[in-house]
């Protein structure tokens, strides 16, 4: 209670933890040795104490007041340790107070920092009556303000934090030094002190470990699937074998390496392969953990799956190979019925079924054909008696379906009997016309295989030998294909545009133009686009009313299914022109007007991927001066298309012009597949069929 002290060159002391260790603090005297005192914080404890009385302590704080109270000097009762207050010494406490000159009571607690500065602002103000009176809050509110402003600068110190530490390896040294002049960290360790604002960085940095680890495992079992993909696509090898087992198979696996690492520390988390961000591998303990085994277990169920699906696939097809209900041309609705059961919608979509169907179906389409054709060579008598055109009568086509209808393999083909008559209109071309084109076998005629192998084997050598080959390149072979007189009038149009021996000039250079047209079916020989001596470069589409473009479509789609398999493809690949022509004399006949023809040939010309020009950009119509610009530009366009091709067809007369020339053309290869042979292998009544001779001494061929 004394009021004025002496301790001279003494140490001044804040908190116990300076006895004894006082080299390790800041070390401040008292000034001069002499410190008065102005004023006194009387505390009371009011919390539950061991062997402690709290009437007794009251008591004695009593007495202790009433020393002080003789020094004249303010006195505040500070209730300390009221996170822990008992509710009765609280209302003691204050009681005493009361009773004592109605002394101001301020409620702290030192551990939670509240109301500690207000115990003492609350003394200085009664000492400096200058000052303002302090409020004196009670100890809930307080430490509900309390509360409120420790939060708010824990989320901003947390948010310094994420800021300022983006990696799982930062140290807090090296971070506190980077956040001390911030006032988020200033503001939070003033509040909760050092220890608590490290302890929410190692939080942070403890997080940002785990996400790491969360990403890094998400990486590995995403590749897991793949690697077991990879290494054990079998079901047999693994169906049967133990998760031990498995594992073994695994590492004994030539690509394990690729996909795994096997480490010498576990967990694969704890090791430092987890920041080995270049190395993918799988560390193979990860196969240990749930979300591994679920992966393996779904990777048994994929292949159990996949297996029963391609026997659904087998079991199916044996049906349709089984099945009486499945005919040439059946379609998939009226067989369905008939050929499926439950188990194969369980296993596989209809579409599956469907394309397995429709494959099916092809098979058993060209069988059907091909024993049709045997049936009309069988038949040869039935033809003996057509006209020159071999354009059999309605009568005789009748004569011809009540001859053969009885025959089974005629009947097969009842569902398609289009394309059976079709057949039959191609035998009788090919009776009256036999030739490559149309020949019954198409890509495997004989003939034409012999002139392709030969011709793709020694036309090269020829051609190297031979510059005058490349002479070719000045002649342009142009169809015009349009109906009812379109073609052969724009021919006669071009003609005269043409010099005296069918010259035309391009860019400076004259060039050989011959001119095919055609108005009938192309599928005649006489219609054809090709012919053994006209290889066309390019066709022009003429069309001047809905019919004639329909009768375009029509014959580009026949010539496009006649070259259906042949090697060099040409016709497929013909450079297309498709031009509307004006009528003779203007007007819309029959009702089609000029914008609905132009939009009708626009749709055509992007189904059949080519050029389209109608009379306002072509300026070509009857009746008027054709437009030779725009001609020069069509053939300007169909001359490049010819070079880019770069096309090597041979043929006999080719071979035997370079043997006229004196090479050395031996044929030492099979004749079917054009791989190289021994000599004696060779086909050679084949080879002499096409006019060559055996060698001297037997063996090869010389041309």
């Amino acid at each position: 209670a004394a009021t004025k002290l002496a301790s001279a060159e003494k140490l001044m002391y804040f908190c116990t933890d300076q006895l004894g260790l006082e080299q390790d603090f800041e070390q401040k005297q008292m000034p001069d040795g002499k410190l008065p005192v102005d004023g006194f914080l009387l505390c009371v404890d009011v919390s539950r104490g061991m062997n402690r009385n709290f009437d007794e302590q009251l008591k004695f704080v009593s007495n202790l007041y009433n020393q002080l109270a003789k020094t004249k000097k303010p006195v505040v009762v500070v209730l300390t340790k009221c996170d822990e207050g008992v509710e009765r010494y609280i209302r003691d406490a204050h009681a005493f107070a009361l009773g004592k000159k109605n002394l101001q009571v301020v409620e702290t607690s030192a551990r939670s920092n509240v109301n500690v500065e207000l115990a003492f602002s609350t003394l200085v103000q009664l000492v400096d009556k200058s000052r303002g009176k302090a409020k004196i809050i009670p100890y809930f509110e307080a430490l509900k303000q309390q509360s409120q402003q420790i939060a708010a600068a824990k989320d901003k110190y947390e948010w310094l934090v994420s800021r300022i530490v983006k990696s799982h390896h930062e140290l807090w040294p090296n971070v506190s030094r980077k956040m001390q002049p911030a006032p988020e960290y200033q503001d939070y360790v003033y509040l909760e002190g050092t220890q608590k604002a490290k302890k929410l960085f190692l939080q942070h940095v403890q997080r940002l470990k785990q996400e790491h680890i969360e990403r890094r495992r998400k990486v590995y079992l995403a590749l897991l699937p793949q690697a077991l993909d990879a290494l054990v696509p079998d079901l047999d090898e693994i169906d049967h074998l133990s998760r031990a087992k498995a594992e073994k198979l695994l590492e004994a696996k030539p690509d394990f390496l690729k996909w795994f690492v096997v480490l010498e520390e576990t967990p694969w988390d704890a090791t430092s392969h987890v920041d080995n961000v270049d190395n993918e591998r799988i560390p193979f303990d990860l196969l240990e953990t749930p979300a591994a085994e679920q992966l393996y277990e779904a990777h048994l169920e994929k292949l159990r799956n996949e297996r029963k699906r391609a026997e659904m696939r087998r079991a199916f097809r044996e049906n349709l190979e089984t099945s009486p209900f499945v005919t040439p041309g059946k379609p998939w609705e009226e067989a369905r019925s008939f050929i499926m059961n439950e188990d194969f919608y369980l296993w596989l979509d209809e579409s599956v079924y469907v394309d397995i169907y429709g494959k099916h179906q092809k098979q058993l389409i060209d069988k059907a054909k091909e024993d049709f054709q045997e049936l009309l060579l069988e038949y040869s008598e039935l033809f003996y008696e057509l006209e020159l055109d071999a354009k059999p009568s309605k009568e005789k086509m009748g004569v011809i379906q009540e001859v053969l209808g009885e025959e089974q393999r005629f009947k097969a083909l009842q569902k398609l009997q289009a394309e059976r008559d079709a057949l039959i209109l191609k035998h009788i071309h090919f009776v009256y016309h036999p030739t490559k084109e149309t020949c019954p076998s198409c890509a495997a005629c004989v003939d034409a295989r012999v002139e392709q192998l030969l011709g793709s084997r020694f036309l090269r050598h020829h051609h190297r030998n031979n510059p005058s080959a490349e002479a070719n390149v000045d002649r342009i072979n142009l169809v015009i294909l349009g109906k009812d007189g379109l073609a052969r009038e724009l021919a006669n149009e071009i003609r005269a545009l043409c010099t005296n021996d069918d010259k035309y000039v391009i860019e400076g250079k004259m060039y050989e133009l011959a001119l095919r047209p055609i108005e009938g079916n192309v599928r005649l020989p006489v219609n054809a686009f090709q012919t053994p001596t006209f290889q066309p470069h390019g066709c022009l589409c003429l069309y001047n009313s809905k019919e004639s473009l329909s009768y375009v479509v029509e014959s580009i789609e026949k010539s496009r299914e006649s070259t259906v398999g042949r090697r060099d493809g040409h016709s497929a690949q013909l450079p297309l022109t498709l031009i509307l022509v004006n009528k003779r004399g203007g007007g819309d006949a029959g009702g089609e007007t000029l914008q609905s023809l132009i939009q009708q040939g626009q749709q055509i010309a992007s189904k059949l991927q080519c050029v389209f020009l109608d009379p306002a950009s072509a300026g070509i119509g009857y009746g008027r001066n054709i437009n030779e610009k725009q001609i020069g530009q069509v053939l300007k366009g169909l001359l490049d298309a010819k070079r880019n091709l770069n096309l090597v067809v041979g043929s006999t007369p080719a071979l035997k012009e370079a043997a006229s020339d004196g090479a050395d053309l031996r044929v030492v290869m099979c004749l079917m597949c054009g791989d190289p042979v021994s000599a004696d292998e060779v086909l050679l009544p084949i080879l002499q069929a096409q006019a060559c001779r055996p060698a001297p001494g037997g063996g090869a061929a010389v041309l």
